[in-house]
């Protein structure tokens, strides 16, 4: 039924800064931006050995009930090192959510507040290492 993600959205108030903060996190431009002349309303990042995308809508547009900060859902992004990712996501201006920690089995998780209120979960997965390596797309 459900196959994988699709696309994280997150909301923003200002775009522009948005578009910045995660240009510079990623180290790519958005792949995708609406409307195409002036100023985003959306702006789509693709992400990862999947193509994973990262939504990022001007929150004028929110969802009724969308809550303005943190809460609900963490959706955690595999790293391959979660201290080092950590540590960046702090040094430019996200505030911690979640301390690292040392799940069983090698499972390690964090999460953090991005600079617009989001919450951004980062995790060492070796499960998701053994996929890749099961689909041939890692050795």
């Amino acid at each position: 039924m459900l196959r994988g993600l699709t696309t994280v959205s997150f909301w923003a108030a200002d775009l522009a800064a948005a578009k910045r903060w995660y240009t510079d996190l990623l180290g790519i431009e958005p792949y995708f931006e609406r409307p195409a002349d002036g100023p985003p309303a959306y702006i789509e990042f693709r992400l990862g050995d999947y193509q994973h995308e990262l939504g990022i809508i001007d929150s004028t547009y929110a969802t009724k009930g969308a809550v303005n900060g943190p809460g609900g859902v963490v959706v955690y992004w595999h790293v391959d090192d979660v201290q080092a990712t950590f540590e960046r996501l702090l040094s430019m201006g996200a505030k911690e959510y979640e301390p690292i920690t040392n799940r069983e089995s090698g499972f390690i998780t964090a999460s953090v507040v991005d600079p617009f209120g989001n919450i951004l979960g980062i995790k060492y997965n070796p499960h998701y290492l053994e996929v890749l390596c099961i689909k041939g797309d890692q050795t």
